[in-house]
């Protein structure tokens, strides 16, 4: 195993270079179709709904909600089994799409009992990598 290699983040290529860029930065990407005007996530080169390539970077607000949540209590891979229980959600960024991330800080773990569907989030990055936390 070569030192420094990640199995929690895809390896980035020359087109999603962009997004792991800017959420090293602390930005969230998602793609915007410039003949449908419809937002995606996960990045592609083409629109998923009209199948345009006129598609571009857009710099996400952060702002979503949480549509669905599982709490992990046990996963073998590597660095996945040091974060247990984490908390595996799919939530509906407030420019459309949904995304599956992680929901972190107080939320996680046993204060998970908090959580509910709706539930107002914030874009966070561990890593850059983006997760989301309750907003303040």
């Amino acid at each position: 195993m070569e030192m420094g290699h990640r199995f929690d983040v895809p390896e980035a290529d020359a087109f999603t270079r962009a997004y792991w860029d800017a959420a090293a930065e602390g930005r969230l990407l998602i793609r915007r179709c410039g003949a449908c005007a419809r937002a995606h996530h996960y990045p592609r080169e083409f629109c998923p709904y009209c199948w345009s390539e006129d598609v571009t970077w857009q710099d996400a607000s952060g702002r979503a909600t949480l549509y669905t949540w599982s709490v992990v209590h046990r996963n073998d891979l590597p660095p996945f089994g040091g974060r247990t229980p984490y908390v595996a959600a799919v939530v509906d960024l407030a420019e459309g799409p949904r995304m599956s991330t992680e929901i972190v800080g107080e939320a996680a773990g046993e204060a998970s009992a908090g959580l509910r569907a709706g539930l107002e989030l914030a874009v966070a990055f561990r890593d850059g990598v983006p997760v989301f936390r309750p907003a303040p």
